[in-house]
């Protein structure tokens, strides 16, 4: 898949089966809500990172190990859909999973749901960067870790779940 159809491509709205995931669990706090109760959109950006150090930590090395070696894995890009508002005091699950993996920059898919139901479906880009705030290479030993991962999944799984026209 080219970065092109990548980028119009629409987020996901089910993990696919065989995708080495996490699944988060956290329970929406007052202070994540507006007057209304429902969570402010922005919110939705802090539950993704959540999961997304949660699937380095599980599959890879805790994100202060990267930053140990002088990496930090910047966010470049977001796209998101909201399907229903989440509100005060719901339980959310936020799954995460690889999608591709570069020598720079790679891409996680999530779905955020509450008892079933899909609330958001997101995807982020990140580049790895010095702590100068230069890009830089991931560091071999944890891109060989991720890229496995995306090799031992089903092959259709490895593509963009997205089927962009």
């Amino acid at each position: 898949m080219s970065e092109l159809t990548d980028w119009k491509a629409a987020p996901p709205r089910t993990v696919p089966e065989g995708t080495c995931s996490v699944t988060t669990v956290y329970r929406v706090p007052f202070f994540d809500t507006d007057a209304m109760g429902v969570v402010h959109h922005s919110n939705y950006l802090r539950y993704l990172e959540l999961a997304r150090v949660q699937y380095l930590q599980t599959y890879d090395d805790p994100y202060t190990r990267y930053v140990e070696q002088g990496v930090h894995v910047a966010v470049t890009g977001v796209e998101a859909s909201f399907h229903r508002a989440a509100r005060f005091d719901e339980i959310l699950e936020i799954s995460c999973w690889l999608v591709w993996i570069k020598r720079v920059s790679l891409r996680f898919d999530y779905v955020i749901t509450c008892d079933g139901a899909l609330v958001l479906s997101a995807l982020t880009r990140h580049a790895a960067i010095d702590l100068n705030g230069r890009a830089t290479r991931l560091p071999p030993q944890n891109r060989a870790r991720l890229a496995a991962l995306i090799a031992s999944q089903p092959q259709e799984q490895t593509k963009s779940p997205w089927a962009g026209a």
